[in-house]
């Protein structure tokens, strides 16, 4: 059973999809002011923490594996068409803010470097894994982001649908963990607490939120309050 008797998929209209951009933008300037500014914190400090086992050196490389990497992507474009009501949309936003945030902390706490040695053969798709690379970064490891991020989409995502598509979503999420491994972009240890992350976020942010505003707009159900850090905003059911 899902949590929504809705359509899983559908047109969100100009209007929610104009908002989801704005929400958006604000999001992917937040990430790269974290993310981007943690490795270079980072790069500046000598200290590292070990975050590997010997055993996990002999992981293989298997750069096709950047195809599966990189479709992260498709699940941040399609949240609008899924969460087609903003508080919805919005509760999603703050969850994965709220990760950025947490995962900034552990980097400038836990300064790490990847220990596998240097690829020499990029495979298949030489151009895909280099961009793959460059997004990653250097020092970014513990909790790898990349798994939290895609994990707390794809939670909420498969909460509103059956079975089927719920092992369909789960495998996609078990996919893309296992390819941070499979190109040497983090160790166990990165994913294990990325997932650990991940729960953290739907459930006391995504959740949490998800409750508080579908219970405010039950009081008042001509008014959608977002209350955010206690800055409040209104605006008329009829512009939803």
């Amino acid at each position: 059973m899902s949590e929504s008797s809705e359509p899983f998929w559908g047109w969100p209209g100009w209007k929610h999809l104009r908002f989801a951009w704005v929400v958006s933008l604000a999001g992917l300037i937040w990430f790269m002011l974290v993310y981007g500014g943690a490795d270079t914190l980072t790069a500046h400090r000598s200290f590292r923490v070990r975050v590997y086992l010997d055993a996990e050196l002999g992981i293989p490389f298997i750069p096709e594996a950047s195809i599966l990497y990189m479709s992260i992507y498709p699940l941040f474009v399609a949240a609008p068409f899924i969460l087609r009501k903003r508080t919805e949309f919005f509760a999603l936003a703050i969850a994965l803010n709220m990760a950025i945030l947490i995962a900034g902390i552990c980097f400038l706490l836990f300064p790490a470097q990847v220990a596998f040695p240097p690829p020499k053969d990029f495979g298949a798709f030489p151009n895909l894994y280099h961009f793959a690379d460059r997004l990653s970064l250097t020092y970014n490891l513990v909790p790898s982001l990349h798994v939290a991020l895609s994990t707390i989409c794809i939670a909420v995502y498969a909460a509103r649908t059956g079975v089927i598509w719920k092992i369909v979503l789960w495998t996609w999420a078990a996919a893309i963990a296992v390819s941070t491994l499979l190109i040497h972009k983090h160790h166990l240890l990165d994913v294990a607490t990325g997932f650990f992350l991940a729960w953290i976020a739907v459930k006391y942010f995504y959740h949490r939120l998800s409750v508080t505003m579908k219970s405010e707009l039950a009081v008042q159900p001509g008014v959608s309050v977002l209350k955010i850090d206690g800055l409040s905003g209104r605006r008329k059911a009829s512009d939803r």
